[in-house]
């Protein structure tokens, strides 16, 4: 077997948020045996940021006159061809890689390995895992630290004694992320589905021999998420799909979102064998809203029915009683007017004075009505009508989800504007049916702090 240690030294944390490789070493390794290396800085083509200099000791200066990276990644694929990428923290390494090379348009596949997950199994009970200080309790010289040819050797020597350890051949084959076609792992499926399949996001649908739909899931990277099904043994379930498939189809929605909602319209319409799960119908709580005799808004929680549009929905009544506390609390809300409070005079916030006095009559039902409506849109989609706008299948395009009179309407595509025109957002938008389950999934990303890009309110 063959193995390509790699380290990289970077800018930032990935090519997604700006980061360049500035520094690379790869030393292959054959039945444990040193064979080949391979070392070099990378001009970035941009300022290494101050703590990174301080962190590398790589100036730009250093980098001024070295390769841009598209002039050492013929050399890159070649050192590391038939390899397994193995790295310390692999994740990190093998996707950055993987992205400097999705930008020069070529998809680089290759298995991969991280050695800290692999001596978390081989070598037990260490005080840490991290490089340094495991290298420091083990005995491995380790120079030139976060330096990428000084921690390439460190894990080529940890990695060498890794392969020394009893188990060592089957830990490591069962610690291997594959991102390439094996006929061992992957012997349900032909090669050429394998090699088709995209790391882009979206929704992915799972055949059986008989042309049967057995399963539908979303991902951020469906690649990666349907080798992870094909590898998977965890349960007798798992391992059961797994044997059964025999054909991937796929959908990119570029967008989280538009991928959450997709796949729970199409489990809802398909209803495959393997998604029991979301095929039960789940009692969800909703939060609701009316007017009573006196003119004031009141809240209540109470179980979510098929039709009904609540302020927010809940998975349970615990839930959305803590979601109750909260507006209560954030907009100086009566607890009586809640339905938290059930005493005949004021309630216990009023003796507090924390509420202004509506449970009693004290405060007027327009005065009240301003914050409880405050309240209603900060935990519902923030407004009545707003389109939601989010990454898109290509770099020029956006993804669009139509809010309308707080119902869910469904989503489409357009082009990337600075300025969006709610009448032109309209006829793209694919119709979709709103349901406990699509509030949930929307509440739920906007409650992110990185959920959606921006929304434009019509």
């Amino acid at each position: 077997m063959k193995y390509a240690v790699i380290d990289l030294e970077t800018t930032g944390g990935s090519v997604a948020q700006g980061g360049k490789i500035i520094e690379i070493a790869i030393i292959v390794l054959e039945n444990g045996v040193e064979i080949d290396r391979f070392e070099s800085f990378v001009n970035p083509e941009m300022n290494i940021p101050p703590f990174i200099q301080q962190l590398t000791g790589i100036k730009n200066a250093t980098v001024k006159d070295a390769p841009k990276f598209f002039e050492i990644a013929k050399k890159v694929v070649e050192v590391t061809e038939n390899c397994t990428f193995v790295a310390h923290n692999a994740e990190f390494d093998y996707n950055f890689v993987k992205d400097e090379f999705k930008l020069l348009g070529y998809k680089y596949l290759r298995n991969s390995l991280c050695t800290v997950e692999t001596s978390r199994i081989l070598l037990p009970g260490k005080k840490s895992y991290s490089l340094g200080k495991l290298c420091d309790e083990i005995g491995i010289p380790h120079n030139k630290r976060h330096r990428a040819i000084g921690d390439t050797e460190a894990t080529a020597k940890l990695f060498q004694l890794l392969l020394e350890q009893e188990n060592a051949e089957q830990v490591i084959e069962e610690m291997t992320v594959y991102d390439v076609y094996s006929s061992k792992k992957h012997y349900m499926i032909k090669k050429e589905v394998i090699d088709a399949l995209t790391d882009e996001t979206g929704v992915y649908y799972l055949y059986n021999e008989e042309e049967e739909l057995i399963y539908i899931g979303k991902s951020k990277n469906i690649r990666k998420r349907i080798l992870q099904h094909l590898s998977n043994k965890s349960t007798p379930r798992a391992i059961r799909m797994a044997e059964m498939v025999r054909d991937v189809k796929t959908t990119i929605t570029g967008s989280e979102l538009i991928a959450l909602l997709l796949e729970s319209d199409e489990i809802k319409k398909h209803q495959p064998r393997f998604n029991r799960a979301q095929r039960r119908t789940k009692q969800f709580f909703g939060i609701y809203k009316y007017i009573d005799d006196n003119n004031y808004i009141n809240f209540r929680i109470a179980p979510l029915s098929e039709g009904d549009y609540p302020v927010t929905t809940t998975f349970s009544r615990k839930e959305a009683e803590r979601i109750l506390d909260r507006m209560i609390e954030k907009n100086n809300l009566c607890q009586k007017l809640c339905g938290i409070d059930h005493s005949q005079n004021s309630c216990f916030r009023y003796q507090l004075k924390n509420c202004k006095g509506a449970c009693c009559g004290e405060e007027t039902a327009e005065s009240y009505n301003v914050r409880a409506n405050e309240a209603a849109m900060r935990f519902s989609y923030g407004a009545p009508n707003v389109f939601l706008i989010d990454k898109g299948r290509e770099d020029n395009e956006r993804g669009v989800i139509q809010i309308e009179n707080g119902i869910y309407k469904g989503f489409g595509y357009v082009k990337k504007s600075n300025n969006y025109n709610p009448d032109k957002l309209k006829k793209v938008i694919t119709k979709y049916k709103d349901n406990a389950d699509v509030n949930k999934i929307i509440r739920g990303m906007l409650r992110k702090k990185k959920g959606i890009e921006r929304k434009v309110f019509y």
